[in-house]
């Protein structure tokens, strides 16, 4: 009954209701993804990637269906994404002359063209970021360029593990849109 009741609360917006069902759901749809992909990072961003769908679509949640059923399909289907794009990336056509121009190069250290657009790609991405509030530079700072776990952030920021993951999952998806707009 309460669960049906924060449903009915995050349909309305309510945040509050949003961080009952990430913390009441997190550790089941984790734990099927963990077992799924087998490594712990993935399992961990395709979860904040099927929390951030299912609150995007939360208002076409079908209360005939559990909840967490409907959040272990979104899951299933962020996977399947995700190991698409790798596959996709993975297998690129080349012909035999493009095979042998690559076999003929010895040099594989980036060129100076490349380490320039490298930089500029980060020094655009580092300008998107500082347009984010501070609290999510932070946490998007401690995660992608220190490299810390979820449980490293909370424990350093001093604020539960719920509300890093909640944070981490907003900064991701405000700079997504910066950079969308922008583009």
């Amino acid at each position: 009954m309460e669960i049906n009741k924060q449903i009915e609360k995050a349909k309305q917006g309510d945040q509050v209701a949003f961080t009952f069902l990430l913390n009441y759901y997190w550790n089941e749809v984790y734990g099927f993804m963990l077992k799924r992909t087998e490594n712990e990072t993935n399992a961990e961003d395709i979860t904040i990637e099927t929390f951030s769908k299912a609150f995007d679509k939360i208002a076409t949640y079908n209360s005939e269906f559990q909840f967490n059923t409907w959040l272990i399909a979104i899951a299933k289907n962020v996977h399947i994404d995700l190991l698409r794009k790798k596959k996709s990336s993975l297998f690129v056509e080349i012909t035999d002359e493009e095979d042998q121009q690559a076999y003929n190069i010895a040099d594989t250290t980036p060129s100076a063209e490349d380490e320039l657009i490298t930089e500029q790609n980060l020094s655009q991405l580092l300008r998107f970021i500082k347009e984010l509030k501070p609290h999510y530079q932070e946490v998007i700072q401690l995660r992608y360029f220190q490299e810390m776990t979820y449980q490293e952030i909370a424990n350093k920021i001093g604020e539960p593990l719920s509300n890093i993951k909640i944070k981490l999952l907003r900064a991701k998806k405000l700079l997504a849109e910066i950079i969308q707009n922008k583009r």
